[in-house]
C-alpha cells in the first residue's frame, strides 16, 4: 500500500502563488505516475496535472500556463510539487495528490480520477 500526504495549502490573495507538496511512503516501488487533482464544493473532482517517471507532463486547460508539476532536486517522481501562480477565486478547492503504477495514466494525458488507486487526504487552497 502507498500513503500520500499533501501539504502547502492555505489562504492567498488573488494573483498570488502557492506551492503544494506531496510526500509518499509505503510500497512506492513501481509508482511511475503521479498527479494532482482538485475538488471544489458541489463540483466533480478535476484532474489538473500529471507527471510520469520519464518526465512527461500533461495539464488541464484550466491551469495550463499557471500551474507546474515538478519533482524535488533529489528527483523522485514519488514526491511531486505543484507550483500554482496567478491564482483566482476559481482555484479555491481541496487539492489532492494521486499515484499509480500504470505509466499510460500519465503519458501525456490529463489525469482521470478513476485511473488512480492511491490518494492523499487533501490540502485546502482558498483564494480571495
Amino acid at each position: 500500500h502507498v500513503q500520500l500526504v499533501e501539504s502547502g495549502g492555505g489562504s492567498v490573495q488573488v494573483g498570488g502563488s502557492l506551492k503544494l507538496s506531496c510526500e509518499s511512503s509505503g510500497n512506492t516501488h513501481g509508482i511511475v505516475c503521479m498527479a494532482w487533482f482538485r475538488q471544489a464544493p458541489g463540483k466533480e473532482r478535476e484532474g489538473l496535472a500529471a507527471l510520469a517517471s520519464d518526465g512527461t507532463t500533461a495539464y488541464a486547460d484550466s491551469v495550463k500556463g499557471r500551474f507546474t508539476i515538478s519533482v524535488s532536486r533529489e528527483y523522485t517522481v514519488n514526491a511531486p510539487y505543484l507550483q500554482m501562480n496567478n491564482l483566482t477565486p476559481d482555484d479555491s478547492a481541496m487539492y489532492y495528490c494521486a499515484a499509480d503504477s500504470v505509466y499510460d495514466f500519465c503519458s501525456g494525458f490529463v489525469p482521470t480520477e478513476g485511473d488512480f488507486r492511491y490518494w492523499g487526504q487533501g490540502t485546502q487552497v482558498t483564494v480571495s
